[in-house]
């Protein structure tokens, strides 16, 4: 008998938490997206006698907040994805659909899917944001944001194009114009952005080229607002305009792109408006609500935000249709003083377990938990090698101390731990030897004039 006990906890921990199938209940719970307030959601239901079905278009979930690292080659895409169903292999009441959401028939508590229909009696859509050009859609093409995978091995291959045409380039005003990285907003991911730039420019590629010298690189942050990082407050962002400054990045403040062309940023400032020429332009200046906060718009009456945001009740539900509820990013919610809560993985994954709070009340049929309340455990934004900013509400701080609070709850919130390693090792590596080795250039290239092609090749 004691070695049956034995067994059975030893089963229990190689197991995680278990669900009696005997008391399934046949509620069906269906989960849009795997990202932060997805995949939050879907292990927070782990003891709730419930069927839950994560759908997602990718295989994996993403750490988005390490994405401009693979844009800059500090890190490659498998350290900061993690496939969904290694991640929820032990938890017996999910299974993982790979499929695309193009809609919903509310009606019918069915959600449509591009191969077929998905049955639901709570739907929990966590599908994000995509990048918002203010009604300049055209720009895209020539500003990649950063919301995927995709996107950022764009941006690298970009990035790194455009050093190796500047060693070929010999006309004077088309270098510079070559080496001149344009950064389109100045919040977190725009910051990031361009102070990982700057170090690639002036350390990373020191010495690995013949005819050019990448310090002449010139890396211009444009904020259309006054201050860069305008959610922090004043003195956290004066002490990330400094940090910027020593890299050797330009922060233009007040500055609106009123404009984009082939290599060419118009911006406005004041009255006046300026050319300049830049071959690369990164965006980082806005975000929209997904398609689905449309569908849900049309098919279950959501009210929707300026940039497509979907409204939600106290408990992140929609008040027309109680069985669907919104996290995430995709959410538009205030806070109890009335400013909007930020788009950032802590808020989502708090959404996705206070759903799942909400939802185990309903199946027990007991009171509804107290409305949803954000604990803010602060926010921080990296600028470079040993500079950051940090501001946890009770205290702020920047510097070498704050640089490394980042590295230290960024690695923490990596999903699995086999991630959590490889960056720390890589990490360390890159820090002592300045070295970015995910400096790939990735693009299909051309066939050869007369080459064969077989039917399996790229």
């Amino acid at each position: 008998m004691i070695a049956a006990g034995i067994a059975a906890v030893l089963m229990a921990a190689l197991h995680g938490p278990s669900v009696d199938r005997s008391m399934m209940k046949s509620h069906r719970v269906v989960i849009l997206g795997g990202g932060f307030g997805g995949l939050s959601a879907a292990r927070s239901l782990a003891r709730l006698p419930v069927e839950v079905t994560l759908v997602d278009r990718r295989n994996f979930h993403l750490f988005q907040p390490l994405l401009y690292q693979v844009a800059t080659g500090a890190l490659s895409p498998a350290n900061i994805a993690a496939p969904l169903r290694a991640v929820l292999k032990r938890q017996a009441n999910v299974r993982v659909i790979l499929g695309t959401a193009v809609g919903l028939d509310a009606r019918r508590n069915v959600l449509l899917l591009t191969d077929g229909e998905l049955p639901y009696d709570t739907l929990v859509v966590a599908t994000g944001v995509r990048h918002h050009y203010f009604g300049k859609e055209s720009w895209e093409r020539l500003a990649p944001g950063l919301k995927t995978i995709e996107d950022a091995t764009e941006m690298r291959r970009r990035i790194l194009l455009a050093f190796e045409a500047g060693e070929r380039e010999t006309d004077p005003e088309r270098r510079r114009a070559l080496l001149t990285f344009a950064v389109v907003g100045g919040g977190p991911t725009g910051v990031e952005l361009a102070g990982a730039l700057a170090e690639i420019a002036r350390h990373t590629l020191a010495n690995e080229f013949r005819d050019l010298d990448p310090s002449e690189a010139r890396v211009v942050l444009l904020e259309g607002g006054g201050r860069i990082l305008p959610t922090y407050p004043p003195d956290l962002s004066s002490a990330a305009t400094r940090a910027l400054h020593r890299l050797g990045v330009t922060v233009r403040t007040s500055a609106l792109v009123t404009d984009l062309s082939e290599g060419c940023v118009r911006v406005k400032q004041g009255d006046a408006e300026e050319d300049f020429r830049a071959e690369t332009v990164l965006w980082a200046a806005g975000v929209a609500g997904s398609p689905l906060g449309t569908a849900l718009a049309k098919e279950a009456g959501a009210l929707l935000d300026a940039v497509g945001r979907v409204a939600v009740g106290p408990d992140l539900a929609l008040p027309s249709h109680p069985e669907i509820f919104v996290v995430g990013d995709l959410a538009a919610r205030n806070d109890e003083t009335g400013k909007a809560l930020p788009g950032v993985a802590q808020v989502a994954m708090q959404e996705g377990r206070h759903v799942a709070r909400v939802l185990a009340a309903r199946l027990r049929g007991a009171p509804p938990p107290p409305p949803f309340r954000y604990l803010d455990v602060g926010s921080m934004a990296t600028i470079g090698r040993g500079a950051a900013v940090c501001d946890l509400g009770f205290v702020r701080f920047n510097g070498p101390l704050a640089w490394l609070a980042w590295l230290f709850l960024h690695l923490m919130y990596i999903v699995q731990f086999g991630n959590r390693v490889l960056i720390f090792v890589q990490w360390a590596w890159n820090y002592l030897t300045w070295n970015r080795s995910a400096r790939l250039i990735t693009e299909r290239p051309p066939a050869e004039p007369g080459s064969p092609r077989r039917a399996n090749s790229p």
